[in-house]
């Protein structure tokens, strides 16, 4: 049998499945196989059928859904039309990325291993289902599941087995090498503003028309309402849609990692890959240091194993790569989350404590060693019928004590709360995606919305939206710390009220002494609910923090149709899982 080309596929939402997919790459590197590593958006699917070794690594998002790098592609691959063996030549294995505190833990590699053998693909081994909340992570999975990986694949392939591997202590080639210019004037304006619809790869720099703080200086979170103007962009949004953005590094960040690895920020450079990889499409040719660094290079994000496991491989200090080397380990990874995870300690902040290394860095690993920052997304807390040319949102920013000196920061929520319009133009780019939030288009529908905090936000585009469309039925659940402190949209709420749009209830949970929360005003007003949702066929919303909010509102939810319905415990969690399924109850959640 000849040596295969290995393929690595992912689809990954916040980084971590491409971090993997690059780590199997890396491996299959030092054992000298031929490997290409791609989102699997990129690649062409129609290809799959003459394909001999193909490893799948996949994230789950949301409720179930599949990353958007690989939407495409998932589509293709449930089509009815193909052929059950269509894929009979590929041996292949999925490794899955997810979250069990989630209902649909893993549901993308699940399924996806499932439909690859449908289609008749050889499985080498059964599908990981790596687990954010085991204690040492997602690699208590990855790591015994890539020993069997490769196990595998050398029983398929004799000949790779007798190759000696690349010692783990020898740095591959770089991805690209910095090819340095003199005197360019770099066009910093990429984003482009040709006359199509915004998006990631084309995003639209809305001009920032106010930043307001909307919680009372007193408290202790400082949470922004922040409009946009999106005249000229084409962008459309309705209720539930989501707003995506880059962040950028704070200047100070930028200067710092500049001074540590002697990089001067205005040099310019032009960026070649050393195989067959694409040079990022987000950054300019050519370059300046400083803009690469700025708004590319994710130095403020807590690193992952991989970035040690690099890190060790430019090492001449002896502590020091003793103490990386410990990092990248198996072995290691508990002092690994001690060190990097519990403390959230940045990449940044990791080269400062490792300062022989960090002076050993060669400017060609810099994209293999710092991933790219990743966009974020806000539920946009506006309606163009409200606001014509207008996006809004509302934002928490993020910041909060470990035990290290520096307080944590959000990188994004401290971007943006950093940005004043008063000081001069801001644009930012932007594009907008739909979010997994669907309102009813009838106007008899009524909807019931559990929106505690800036999970309020989605509520407010689709109450604009509905109050614009004159659908009156509708009932909002809002909780927050303190009526004087971090009220959101007070007044609004109010103007709806006496409109006869809006029936509100508000758990202010620390103005009292004893402490009140959404899912006690659900308990309370269970007539009400019960007759929306059996009688007027309601829908139910829940938005805001994932940690036990959320369950806490369905178990009230469930109590409400036992109380009112008479029903039994099995019988209200059978109404409540139908609710789900025909999609009359959603919820967006994030951690």
């Amino acid at each position: 049998m000849s040596e295969p080309t290995l393929l690595v596929l992912y689809g990954s939402q916040t980084g971590t499945a491409q971090d993997t997919a690059q780590r199997i790459g890396r491996q299959a590197k030092r054992k000298w196989l031929q490997v290409q590593v791609l989102p699997l958006d990129n690649y062409n699917v129609a290809n799959l059928i003459s394909e001999s070794l193909v490893v799948f690594v996949c994230a789950t998002t949301g409720q179930g859904d599949a990353p958007d790098n690989m939407k495409n592609f998932w589509k293709f691959l449930f089509r009815k039309s193909l052929p059950a063996g269509s894929l009979s030549r590929l041996d292949c294995a999925v490794l899955g990325l997810g979250d069990s505190s989630y209902p649909k833990f893993n549901f993308v590699a699940k399924k996806l291993h499932k439909r690859l053998l449908q289609l008749g693909a050889s499985p080498l081994l059964p599908a990981g289902l790596a687990d954010d909340q085991h204690d040492l992570g997602a690699d208590a999975v990855i790591d015994p599941w890539l020993t069997s990986l490769w196990e595998k694949v050398f029983a398929l392939y004799p000949s790779l087995a007798a190759v000696t591997p690349l010692g783990e202590d020898e740095p591959l080639p770089p991805t690209y090498t910095f090819h340095f210019l003199d005197d360019v004037k770099e066009d910093r304006c990429r984003i482009s503003t040709e006359q199509t619809v915004p998006s990631q790869s084309h995003p639209f720099p809305a001009k920032l028309v106010s930043n307001r703080r909307v919680t009372d200086t007193s408290h202790f979170q400082d949470v922004r309402h922040i409009e946009f103007d999106i005249s000229g962009s084409r962008i459309q949004f309705g209720a539930g849609d989501v707003v995506m953005m880059y962040p950028c590094n704070a200047p100070e960040d930028v200067q710092q990692f500049c001074q540590l690895l002697r990089l001067n920020p205005e040099a310019t450079f032009a960026l070649r890959a050393t195989d067959n990889t694409a040079v990022p499409a987000r950054l300019p040719q050519p370059c300046t240091v400083r803009y690469l660094v700025e708004t590319y290079l994710d130095i403020a994000a807590v690193p992952r194993r991989s970035f040690f496991e690099l890190l060790s491989t430019f090492a001449t200090n002896e502590l020091e790569q003793d103490k990386l080397k410990e990092f990248s380990s198996a072995e290691g990874q508990t002092d690994l989350h001690s060190y990097c995870n519990q403390p959230r300690r940045t990449a940044l902040e990791v080269l400062t404590d490792f300062p022989h290394t960090t002076t050993e860095i060669k400017v060609d690993y810099l994209l293999d060693l710092f991933p790219e920052i990743q966009p974020r997304s806000f539920s946009i807390a506006s309606s163009l019928k409200a606001h014509p040319n207008r996006l809004q949102i509302l934002v928490a920013v993020v910041r909060y004590k470990t035990k290290l000196y520096k307080p944590r920061q959000g990188l994004c929520s401290t971007w943006l709360a950093s940005l004043d319009p008063a000081q001069g133009e801001v644009c930012v780019p932007l594009w907008v995606k739909k979010g997994s939030l669907r309102f009813p288009t009838d106007t008899d529908t009524p909807v019931i919305m559990v929106g505690p905090g800036t999970g309020v936000a989605p509520f407010r585009s689709a109450l604009q939206e509905r109050r614009a469309e004159g659908k009156p039925e509708n009932v909002l659940f809002f909780g927050c710390r303190s009526e004087s402190k971090d009220f959101y949209f007070k007044s609004e709420w109010g103007t709806m009220m006496e409109e006869g749009h809006l029936k509100l209830f508000t758990a202010f949970s620390r103005d009292q002494e004893e402490k009140v929360y959404v899912q006690h005003r659900v308990t309370e007003n269970a007539e009400l609910l019960w007759d929306l949702i059996s009688n007027k066929h309601s829908c139910f919303y829940i938005a805001g923090n994932a940690k036990e909010m959320p369950a806490s509102v369905c178990d009230a939810l469930k109590d409400v149709f036992r109380q009112q319905g008479h029903m039994s415990t099995e019988d209200a969690e059978q109404m409540f899982a139908a609710m789900e399924k025909s999609g009359r109850l959603q919820s967006e959640t994030w951690s």
